[in-house]
């Protein structure tokens, strides 16, 4: 169940991300890093996993609006930033990880690495931003 602090996690952006689930885009924006894995080592899960996942997004946007706290950071706008910019550590800035940030933007997003390891982790890392502000 939401309450007023849950995240913002947009069922819309996970539709247009879905558009591109056949690398698990999605997945990974509603918290689900090994599943997102696995549909970007098999196309969506041979394209079948990734048409189901077009009736599963509101459940999946759901709990992750339960998994992970809203706040002031935007994890909308964070994901955004990351797939547009992550190269350029746009998104680390926007967190306030200047250093991190001065890294990716002269290093490519640490050779591309690190927006691997972003992938994974950028949920827990906005709800830990989140829950250290209040």
């Amino acid at each position: 169940m939401r309450n007023s602090d849950s995240s913002d996690h947009s069922p819309i952006l996970a539709y247009v991300f879905w558009v591109f689930g056949f690398i698990g885009l999605h997945r990974f924006y509603l918290g689900r890093p090994l599943t997102g894995t696995l549909w970007a080592l098999t196309l969506g899960l041979f394209l079948i996993g990734w048409i189901i996942d077009l009736f599963l997004i509101p459940g999946m946007a759901e709990d992750a609006a339960d998994r992970f706290p809203g706040g002031d950071e935007d994890y909308n706008l964070v994901w955004i930033l990351l797939v547009l910019l992550g190269v350029f550590g746009v998104h680390r800035f926007y967190q306030g990880k200047v250093i991190s940030g001065l890294v990716y933007l002269f290093t490519l997003g640490i050779f591309g690495l690190g927006i691997l390891y972003d992938l994974f982790t950028l949920n827990d890392q906005i709800a830990a931003d989140n829950r250290a502000r209040y």
